[in-house]
């Protein structure tokens, strides 16, 4: 039986996303967009809740596209809200369609949103050695630097703790603890 973190317990969602997703470095803008929207309705939730509803946010944003979504109007804002597959939480969402503007603003500026956030990192993997869960941070220097930039350009919903997990997703740290068998792998990657 192969090592793992631990914290996907037995739920195949979250061993699947585990084992071949969390961690894994992304340069692809659109993932990371999409993880930024998914972060988004994440705040205060449980990534569990977000995972389980991801493919009917895949439907309900245009497959998260954030020229369409920056172009969103008070119809689509309803359409939204009356989605039951989603979070429907008015802030979010609004905070969503306005975080699509910023992100298009971004790769204007930068040529890629990609450039732009992995410089928070000095564009490579902190690789972090924690043994255990606990050791992991929910926040670091890297994400209140990231969180400060993000909201003084507009972005919403990116406070340091959300900031980290988007970090630890997108595989901007290897989070995983030292005797997982996905620390090595996304460390070669």
């Amino acid at each position: 039986m192969k090592k793992t973190c631990g914290w996907p317990g037995s739920d195949s969602d979250m061993i699947e996303y585990h084992d071949r997703e969390w961690g894994t470095p992304c340069h692809d803008d659109k993932r990371l967009f999409e993880y930024l929207l998914l972060d988004t309705f994440q705040a205060g939730l449980s990534w569990r809740t977000i995972l389980k509803k991801r493919a009917n946010f895949a439907k309900a944003f245009h497959g998260f596209n954030a020229e369409k979504i920056s172009k969103y109007t008070e119809k689509d804002f309803k359409r939204l809200m009356n989605d039951e597959g989603i979070i429907r939480n008015r802030l979010k969402i609004l905070g969503t369609i306005e975080n699509a503007k910023r992100f298009l603003e971004i790769q204007k500026e930068f040529g890629s949103f990609d450039k732009y956030i992995w410089q928070f990192t000095g564009h490579k993997t902190i690789k972090n050695k924690f043994k255990e869960l606990k050791e992991l941070p929910a926040k670091t220097k890297e994400s209140d630097v990231m969180s400060k930039d993000m909201k003084e350009r507009g972005f919403k919903f990116v406070g340091s703790t959300i900031c980290y997990a988007f970090m630890q997703g997108t595989g901007m740290v290897n989070d995983h603890i030292l005797d997982c068998f996905r620390y090595s792998e996304v460390q070669r990657i």
